[in-house]
């Protein structure tokens, strides 16, 4: 089985930067797909994007352009940077794995089928 561990939630100001960690273990890891989700209070949850060992990533459409995944095979970590915080990001993050699948590359989004605890986001001035 593999265990995800999410870090880094704050409270950060609109339009700050904040860089969130995950750090996996478990087999076969350098095979699954890994990313981020998230989910607001009374929303369903929704993708972020993914990465595959290979550095292929997805980030879905309206967030590319202020979401940033990475991964580092060697650590087994995935990182989330946001910039330009917005109040709709508000929400509880969650590290993610596709564990049924080998994967080398990303088209066309992401799938995932088990989740870290989540960390919290928060924006406030």
């Amino acid at each position: 089985q593999v265990q995800l561990v999410e870090s880094g939630g704050a409270s950060v100001q609109p339009g700050g930067s904040l860089r969130l960690s995950c750090v996996a273990s478990g087999p076969n890891l350098n095979y699954r797909l890994m990313g981020w989700v998230r989910q607001a209070p009374g929303k369903q949850r929704e993708e972020i994007g993914c990465v595959a060992s290979t550095g292929s990533t997805h980030v879905v459409e309206s967030r590319k352009d202020r979401f940033t995944i990475s991964r580092d095979n060697d650590k087994n970590t995935v990182d989330l940077q946001m910039n330009s915080l917005e109040p709709e990001d508000p929400a509880v993050y969650y590290c993610a794995i596709d564990e049924r699948h080998i994967v080398v590359g990303v088209s066309g989004g992401c799938s995932f089928d088990s989740w870290g605890q989540g960390t919290q986001v928060t924006v406030s001035s």
